[in-house]
């Protein structure tokens, strides 16, 4: 409620802000604005449109796939293709990643989109999950930034695989009830039917018409929370210095705390982060570089905010500290096994 509420009344905060700037630059007696002059502006703005253009190609390939989908494919098809059986289904949507290499933030509008046609909450979960990890363009890139290491790059595909799949069966056990928010009404309908998931029976320019509007609709939907959770990014790692982060790099248990927070708040695509953490090799443990690689990719604070958009607050509250926990334990165990 509080985050709604939030983005709901940004746009007057910010003309308030403007006003406030106006009232500064008119006035003689300025105040003294020293603090503001020593945050590292700099380097926030870079972060920040780094990070804006870095999800925005894959925001916008999700959300025009995602009304493809919501155009073109019915409800009855979606159901036919799904596994019933739920280790199949868990399966098949681990495999999904494969089909479709996809950073999180293309994931989230597709699999809400393929949830209100009848995917099951599990499936969805799970292809959530593992999608941006378990494509061939993260391996890839993994192993050519450890290429001294190629089994962090196993290690990294294993353990996002076996988290993933756990996660889906203990939500297909323990969930029984929708956790998705309440689909907004769409402002306009260019199919001129009210009904979602209908298949328009015109021609091909308004269902073409009807795609482009419901991929603009999402769009703007999703992108609110990507660019507010991009400016909380932004300023996070504009403040932390590079120093502090190495303090605490070789605790067995610590390291692996500190690298999983790391990477949820960086928000680093899944196709990149492997080379940051690369950078880390020589002062944190291989296991807390496991888990900075698998957890930041399947939860960070960009894409928190995004599933707050399509999940309830209490589902993903509960999402994430079992996903902590799985990624921390399997991550330790892989450590003192194999790394």
């Amino acid at each position: 409620m509080c985050l709604q509420t939030l983005l709901r009344r940004g746009p007057y905060a910010a003309a308030l802000a403007c006003l406030g700037m106006l009232a500064l630059i008119l006035i003689r007696d300025k105040p003294d604005l020293s603090v503001l002059a020593a945050f590292p502006w700099a380097n926030f703005k870079t972060i920040f449109i780094s990070i804006i253009l870095e999800a925005v190609p894959f925001v916008l390939l999700g959300v025009l796939f995602s009304a493809l989908l919501q155009v073109f494919v019915s409800e009855q098809t979606v159901r036919r293709w799904t596994p019933r059986n739920p280790v199949l289904g868990v399966l098949f949507a681990c495999s999904l990643g494969i089909i479709f290499p996809l950073c999180e933030c293309g994931m989230i509008p597709i699999v809400r989109r393929l949830m209100r046609k009848g995917m099951p909450v599990y499936i969805a979960v799970t292809f959530i999950l593992a999608g941006p990890v378990l494509n061939p363009v993260v391996y890839a890139s993994t192993y050519m930034a450890f290429r001294s290491r190629p089994e962090m790059a196993y290690s990294r595909m294993g353990l996002a695989f076996l988290v993933a799949a756990t996660l889906g069966l203990l939500v297909y056990a323990f969930v029984k009830r929708n956790p998705l928010r309440p689909e907004p009404p769409i402002p306009h309908d260019l199919d001129g039917d009210q009904h979602a998931g209908h298949v328009p029976s015109a021609g091909q320019s308004n269902k073409l018409l009807s795609t482009l509007g419901h991929a603009s609709d999402e769009f703007f939907e999703m992108g609110k929370y990507l660019i507010f959770g991009a400016m909380l990014t932004g300023i996070i790692q504009a403040v932390v210095t590079r120093e502090s982060l190495v303090a605490i790099g070789q605790g067995e248990v610590s390291s692996h705390l500190f690298m999983m927070g790391f990477a949820y708040i960086l928000s680093l695509c899944s196709t990149s982060d492997a080379f940051v953490a690369s950078s880390f090799a020589t002062t944190f443990t291989a296991g807390s570089l496991l888990s900075f690689l698998v957890f930041g990719p399947m939860i960070d604070l960009k894409n928190t905010l995004m599933l707050l958009s399509v999940f309830r607050v209490r589902f993903v509250l509960i999402l994430t500290v079992v996903l902590a926990a799985a990624v921390l334990v399997g991550s330790r165990l892989i450590e003192l096994a194999f790394l």
